[in-house]
C-alpha cells in the first residue's frame, strides 16, 4: 500500500471517530435548545432542538459514510472511458487501470474525511458557542469556515495528477 493511501485511509477512520466523539461530547453538554444561526450582532436567531439537530448530523454523517464511500467501491466496475478524467485514453489503458482506481478511490475517501472533520469541528465550535461556561462570540470561530473552504480547494485540486500521464509501475523481481 503506498503512503499515500494510508495516510488518506487513516485520516478516514480517524475524522469518522473525530465525528462520532465529538457527537457524543457536544449532546452531552448541549441545551436543550442549541442556538445555530446568528446575526451580524453576533445574537442568536435560529434554536433548534439538540435531539433534532443530534438526527440531523447523524443523517449527513451515515449519508458521507456509507453512500459517498459505497460510491469510492463501484470506481473498478465502472469502464475508465466513462470516467470525466484528462487523457482518457491513455488512464483507461488496462496497465494503467489499477492507479486510475487508487486515485479516484482515494480522492473520494478525501472527500468524505475531509466533510467529516469540518463537522466534527463544527460541532465543537457550536458546542463552545452554547455553553455558558466559556464567553466566546460565534466571531471566534470563523477559523472554521477558512478550514472547510481550505479543505475542500485543497480536496477538489487532487485531481490534477491525472493531467499528468501516468508512468508504469516497476514490478518487484525477488
Amino acid at each position: 500500500m503506498k503512503i499515500g493511501t494510508f495516510s488518506i485511509k487513516v485520516w478516514r477512520w480517524f475524522s469518522m471517530l473525530f465525528v462520532i466523539g465529538s457527537l457524543m461530547w457536544t449532546y452531552s453538554v448541549f441545551p436543550e435548545q442549541v442556538a445555530v444561526d446568528f446575526a451580524a450582532s453576533g445574537l442568536a436567531e435560529i434554536y433548534v432542538n439538540k435531539e433534532h439537530l443530534f438526527y440531523i448530523i447523524m443523517g449527513f454523517f451515515i449519508l458521507n459514510n456509507v453512500v459517498i464511500s459505497a460510491f469510492a467501491k463501484q470506481i473498478p466496475k465502472i469502464d475508465a472511458s466513462h470516467f470525466p478524467v484528462p487523457n482518457r485514453k491513455i488512464w483507461s489503458q488496462p496497465q494503467y487501470r489499477d492507479q486510475l482506481n487508487e486515485h479516484l478511490i482515494n480522492w473520494i475517501f478525501c472527500i468524505v474525511a475531509g466533510i467529516n472533520t469540518v463537522i466534527g469541528f463544527s460541532l465543537l465550535a457550536l458546542a463552545t458557542i452554547n455553553s455558558n461556561q466559556f464567553k466566546l462570540s460565534v466571531f471566534d470561530f470563523v477559523w472554521v469556515s477558512y478550514l472547510g473552504l481550505a479543505l475542500l480547494l485543497l480536496i477538489f485540486l487532487f485531481p490534477l495528477r491525472l493531467l499528468k500521464t501516468p508512468t508504469p509501475e516497476e514490478e518487484d523481481t525477488y
